[in-house]
């Protein structure tokens, strides 16, 4: 059973994994929700992701937190390829082969420039591949465009939740900043 209205939910795929609502992707079952809105071509969540990597894995190996990132395509406009939606995409393949937290991490570690054609599908599949996905229905599910839809619909939500940028990040629907120590404080007021 799902959050979303029919009349509201997206017209297209969407990946395993997803929250109820269909807009984000889950790893992890702990009791605190972490969510973070996320854009794939964007600098300041690649410096989120970088700096907070260590402190959620942690939280997640504890069993503390659900990690929902939410892979928007806020800047599809200043790509000439519409980088944010394909690396989201790209991402929601990766779901599917399990492998979504790992991927979204490697994403970040080869983000391209801002505002470039950003890496092509031939690149993606590979960052895919070196992280260990071997199912071929993951460069299929790439190549075919299968979720280049989805993003969309994940921003459309965002948007009409008042996320206004990325990162921005929720514990238990609480606005904190996207940090490591005030998730961590965040993640332990929650926490009975």
């Amino acid at each position: 059973m799902t959050n979303v209205n029919p009349q509201t939910a997206p017209q297209t795929p969407v990946p395993s994994g997803v929250t109820p609502d269909l807009d984000g992707i889950v790893v992890g079952d702990g009791p605190a929700n972490v969510e973070a809105y996320i854009d794939f071509q964007c600098p300041f969540c690649r410096q989120f992701e970088l700096s907070a990597k260590s402190t959620l894995d942690t939280l997640l190996a504890q069993g503390l937190i659900s990690l929902v990132r939410h892979p928007m395509n806020f800047l599809d406009e200043i790509s000439p390829t519409r980088y944010s939606s394909r690396a989201a995409a790209a991402s929601a393949a990766a779901s599917d082969a399990g492998m979504f937290h790992q991927y979204a991490h490697v994403l970040f570690e080869n983000q391209p420039p801002e505002g470039g054609p950003g890496l092509s599908d031939g690149q993606l599949i590979e960052l895919g591949e070196g992280v260990g996905i071997s199912d071929p229905q993951f460069a299929a599910t790439i190549r075919q465009g299968t979720y280049l839809p989805w993003p969309s619909f994940v921003t459309q939500r965002a948007i009409a939740r008042g996320v206004a940028g990325t990162p921005s990040v929720f514990v238990d629907g609480i606005p904190v900043p996207a940090r490591p120590g005030p998730i961590v404080a965040a993640v332990e007021r929650v926490l009975p």
